[in-house]
């Protein structure tokens, strides 16, 4: 079905997705609307993954253009959609710079403006997985499955906190079905100057992605980070996959098959596991972007956060 256009007459942030009426954020966001004080409501807009530029280009004009439309949260589409339409932007944030995506479309003096967020989002969930000084007291690696716009979100937020001095993995290891990928990220970290030890590693089936997983250290954190689960069926690592002694795994979907959520649950006894779905991942990834499109105050901790946590779970 073709996306509606016509100009809103209430306030109206959108959710730029593939199948976004199966998300929770459908029953979560009237809550917290109404928490927050915002008046507004939440529409999704659907495309098919790397769709045409124009496509994206329409739904940019429109929010841009339309006094009642505020903004929106972009997922899939982030890079093909800035692509198509960067010279729509008047404001793009240093992230959404180098990382040549936007997941925030916002609004601001008149202005359309686009914010990479994952870099924050990903940071935040992260923290809550890891605790202070866990990297340095564990010596524990980093393996992200899938190098797409997640995992450079994931990096690049270590890369800040690696140059401030701050707890990061001794080394990172990152794998993908595809060279291209790789490569991309690879050329982005040269430009950067990337402080961290890391290895690309072409993996295009997942018995080779368990190989690697295996050759991890104790401790390490494995994250889903291709999609699989979620945006297709599947997982990255096959059922014979051994997951690092006392490692933490952590599943960036918190809706689908999640098979590789069941994978490491199979395991959890035996191996110590600490596994996390994507469910703190999803609460920072939209407050954050909320945050942005309103103009508002969102705490990321504290009785405030746990509030719209609470929130969250009842409309979910």
């Amino acid at each position: 079905m073709p996306n509606n256009y016509a100009p809103r007459s209430r306030r109206t942030m959108y959710f730029i997705g593939v199948t976004t009426g199966k998300s929770s954020i459908m029953k979560v966001f009237p809550k917290w609307a109404d928490h927050l004080g915002l008046d507004a409501v939440i529409e999704g807009f659907d495309f098919p993954p790397h769709d045409d530029p124009e496509h994206y280009r329409e739904v940019v004009r429109f929010i841009k253009n339309d006094p009642m439309s505020m903004g929106a949260l972009v997922t899939t589409h982030k890079l093909d959609l800035l692509k198509a339409s960067k010279d729509l932007f008047d404001y793009l944030d240093p992230y959404a710079e180098v990382l040549e995506e936007a997941s925030s479309i916002s609004k601001l003096d008149g202005g359309l403006r686009g914010h990479a967020k994952d870099p924050i989002t990903s940071g935040l969930a992260l923290e809550r997985i890891v605790g202070p000084g866990y990297w340095k007291n564990s010596g524990a690696e980093l393996l992200l499955l899938g190098a797409g716009g997640s995992s450079l979100a994931l990096t690049m937020y270590l890369k800040e906190k690696a140059e401030n001095g701050g707890d990061v993995p001794s080394r990172i290891v990152v794998t993908n079905r595809s060279e291209k990928r790789l490569e991309e990220m690879r050329a982005v970290h040269a430009r950067i100057n990337f402080p961290i030890p890391i290895d690309y590693r072409l993996c295009p089936t997942p018995e080779q992605n368990d190989a690697v997983m295996g050759g991890m250290r104790p401790g390490s954190l494995v994250v889903n980070a291709t999609g699989l689960g979620k945006d297709g069926p599947g997982s990255p690592l096959t059922d014979a996959g051994v997951f690092p002694d006392k490692g933490l795994v952590w599943e960036f979907n918190y809706r689908g098959d999640l098979l590789f959520l069941d994978q490491a649950k199979a395991q959890q006894e035996a191996r110590g596991l600490t596994i996390v779905d994507g469910w703190d991942y999803f609460i920072y990834g939209w407050t954050r972007v909320i945050a942005e499109v309103f103009h508002v105050d969102i705490p990321v901790s504290g009785p405030g956060f746990d509030e719209i946590s609470r929130l969250a779970r009842e409309a979910r």
